[in-house]
């Protein structure tokens, strides 16, 4: 069974971004998800330092109730979107990913998707951790308490 919906052929870029709805949602993202529905590692002291490349991290999102499903339900979903896009000579999408700073959750979910949808002769699959960097207590100058540039 091709992966997404996508037989040989043409070929489909598909960008898997990690990003924190604090720092403002991707402009260019086609489909947004947003994590904030699974507990946060950020309050497990052990993880609060780690970020979601982290295998404890990692291993830690997905074992929370929901992680699962919602990978499954975004596969369920991509299939015949992706198989629309290339009908419609679409080459490439954005898929956002985002929790609160972008640093545990989308992270750990944007690469557990990319290990599990990438395949021979499927679509290619670029993951940006977008704010993977940021520190935690920063945000936008807007934001009550965030930290202010000069």
């Amino acid at each position: 069974t091709p992966l997404l919906g996508v037989e040989s052929g043409p070929s489909l870029r598909l960008a898997l971004m990690s990003f924190g709805f604090k720092y403002g949602v991707p402009l260019d993202a086609d489909f947004v998800f947003d994590m904030r529905f699974l507990p946060n590692p950020f309050w497990v002291p052990e993880l609060k330092a780690l970020t979601g490349v982290d295998e404890p991290v990692a291993d830690w999102v997905m074992a929370q109730d929901g992680a699962q499903e919602f990978v499954d339900a975004v596969v369920q979903l991509m299939g015949p979107v992706t198989a629309g896009y290339l009908a419609e000579g679409r080459r490439y999408a954005t898929i956002g990913i985002g929790c609160t700073g972008g640093r545990h959750r989308p992270v750990a979910l944007a690469e557990h998707l990319r290990s599990l949808l990438a395949a021979p002769g499927g679509p290619h699959f670029d993951v940006v951790h977008r704010d993977l960097e940021r520190s935690a207590g920063e945000g936008r100058p807007s934001e009550p308490g965030a930290a202010r540039g000069s």
